[in-house]
């Protein structure tokens, strides 16, 4: 610990995002970058507490403390190898992580200025791509086979710490580029596609094999690929996420202009990336009043979006209470993660947002949505225990849009019973949540496979 006393001297200092009026026009990153003397002050505020609270919250065990303090140093090496111990994708979570590690810093207790762990483990891991620290790995082969049914960041971890236990992986998905929700489902102002790029050429580059636009069933241990090459594999995990978004089942459903979250953004991103689409396929924003049902991150992604692509307004609406104000949250104490009212980047880009709003009907002419027809609830203890009870607070009203986005969420998926050489990891298994723990869902499956080929 270089510095005892920094957390007293230094306080929390964010890189910021750039101005609105600017990145509103273009899919380029948000997120500004601090100094190289900037990033190092704020890895010295770290503590090194001697319960790390930050590792008992982050779901991949990261060492926060640890890499900090190699960073205060100016030994990036070291903190990108101490990093890379427990991530094998900081790129991904330095981005776009909630930093659970952060709410749960004694920092944030203290003064709610916790240390930047999650910025301070992109700048460790772009040095490490800048300085060359990061090389191909080539590992010693052990000659069995296990296939990836999957590209998403659950079946990218599986599939890395696999192939670095010498085994030779597939990995088989059913897009046209790997990354799963981190390429199709997360903005380019979060996420840039040519870093899931540049990591998908460095696991190729280590001999893993991917496999674009095949769709793939399993049966008795074979998977069983829709092109017609059928592979024998000693294992195989299946990552193939959440494909089942949470519909709204709604008098006014069918009418043209109310899509599913997912089908907004992973276009837009293809579009970004070089895809053409005609103008009855292509959904846009421009011009148009926006209405988003949903207030979680998916909700807050389409905001953005539909910003940048020209909306006249956006409002979102969510059906459950508003969270409060925070910091702090007393129903879910801290080291805990709080729930807490989230601002994004997106949301200060401008939008109304609305809470206990139930929906009731999408309103439309000639086929055509013109309106939603919504309602405030409020929200009573069940009697009976359980899901409090819904009831009817306000009168129905009419907020006027031509484009509406379901962002509520995805439904687990069931899976049939699969034979012992068959694993399931990520969304597929826990069903929707954080990019972080699908990567440490994916390196868990992958010691059990391994386990389970060497028992």
């Amino acid at each position: 610990m270089g510095n005892p006393k920094a957390f007293l001297e230094i306080q929390r200092q964010e890189a910021g995002y750039r101005p609105v009026h600017d990145r509103i026009h273009d899919f380029g990153e948000v997120e500004q970058t601090l100094s190289t003397r900037e990033r190092k002050l704020q890895a010295s505020r770290c503590m090194d507490c001697g319960v790390p609270f930050c590792h008992w919250a982050c779901p991949l065990g990261n060492k926060a403390p640890e890499w900090n303090d190699a960073l205060y140093k100016g030994e990036w090496e070291l903190a990108f190898r101490l990093l890379s111990d427990t991530n094998p994708f900081p790129e991904f979570t330095g981005r776009i992580c909630p930093a659970l590690c952060e709410k749960a810093c004694v920092l944030n207790r203290f003064n709610h200025e916790p240390t930047t762990n999650r910025e301070d483990e992109c700048a460790i891991i772009e040095a490490a791509f800048r300085e060359g620290y990061i090389q191909p790995r080539i590992p010693v082969r052990n000659g069995k086979k296990v296939a990836v049914a999957g590209a998403g960041p659950a079946g990218l971890a599986a599939a890395d710490v696999l192939n670095q236990m010498g085994y030779s992986v597939t990995v088989f998905e059913k897009n046209e580029a790997a990354g799963g929700l981190l390429r199709y489902g997360i903005p380019n102002f979060k996420l840039n596609k040519a870093i899931i790029d540049r990591r998908i050429r460095l696991m190729e580059q280590e001999g893993i094999e991917f496999l674009y636009g095949c769709t793939a069933t399993i049966g008795n241990g074979q998977m069983i690929i829709d092109n017609g090459n059928n592979s024998q594999f000693d294992a195989i995990v299946i990552a193939s996420g959440t494909p089942t978004a949470r519909d709204l089942k709604v008098p006014g459903r069918e009418l043209k202009g109310v899509h599913f979250a997912l089908e907004l953004l992973s276009q837009q991103n293809r579009v970004l990336a070089g895809m053409d689409f005609s103008k009855d396929e292509r959904i846009t924003a421009k011009g148009k009043d926006v209405l988003v049902i949903g207030g979680g991150d998916t909700g807050s992604d389409c905001i953005g979006t539909a910003h940048r692509q020209g909306c006249k307004h956006v409002t979102q609406i969510e059906i459950m209470p508003r969270p409060v104000d925070g910091p702090d949250d007393p129903l879910n104490p801290w080291p805990y993660w709080p729930r807490t009212l989230k601002t994004t980047s997106s949301h200060e880009e401008g939008c109304t947002r609305r809470w206990n709003i139930n929906t009731l009907e999408f309103l439309g002419n000639k086929g055509q949505l013109t309106g939603v027809k919504v309602q405030e609830i409020d929200w009573k203890p069940n009697p009976d225990g359980g899901r409090p009870v819904m009831v009817e607070k306000g009168k129905p009203e009419i907020i006027k849009a031509e484009l509406v986005l379901l962002a509520m969420g995805f439904l687990k998926p069931e899976h049939p019973g699969y034979p012992e050489n068959v694993f399931v990891c990520g969304d597929a298994c826990n069903g929707a949540s954080l990019v972080v723990r699908a990567i440490a869902s994916g390196i868990e499956t992958a010691q059990k496979v391994n386990e389970y080929l060497t028992k």
